[in-house]
């Protein structure tokens, strides 16, 4: 499989880590769109949310429960962060790896700048 991202979780591209578990990984993004960018990804090869099967959902569960840990971690929980998942190419999902972004450390801009 050529993805970027199974490529990570399988170390064969390293990535600057920080959180692993059976489940998910989480790493820095390569181009921070803010002070913290952190993608959390499934260890499962999921292309998008509409590709989550009945047996994935908990793997969801688990994304949010480390991003929760993570945005502590990261010193952006109590100042706010944005958690964000696209979906497909209108969207502007680029890796077809479900992964959310974990943005904070300033205010935030609008969602949908025109």
């Amino acid at each position: 499989m050529d993805c970027i991202f199974c490529k990570i979780v399988e170390g064969s591209i390293p990535s600057k880590k920080v959180f692993e578990n059976e489940h998910v990984v989480a790493f820095h993004d390569i181009y921070p769109a803010a002070p913290v960018h952190i993608l959390i990804i499934p260890k499962k090869h999921i292309a998008s949310m509409n590709d989550v099967g009945a047996d994935d959902w908990h793997l969801l569960g688990e994304i949010h429960s480390a991003a929760q840990q993570i945005a502590k971690e990261q010193g952006v929980a109590e100042s706010g962060y944005r958690l964000i998942n696209n979906c497909g190419k209108h969207s502007g999902q680029e890796v077809f790896h479900i992964h959310y972004h974990l943005l904070g450390g300033e205010k935030l801009g609008p969602l949908n700048a025109r």
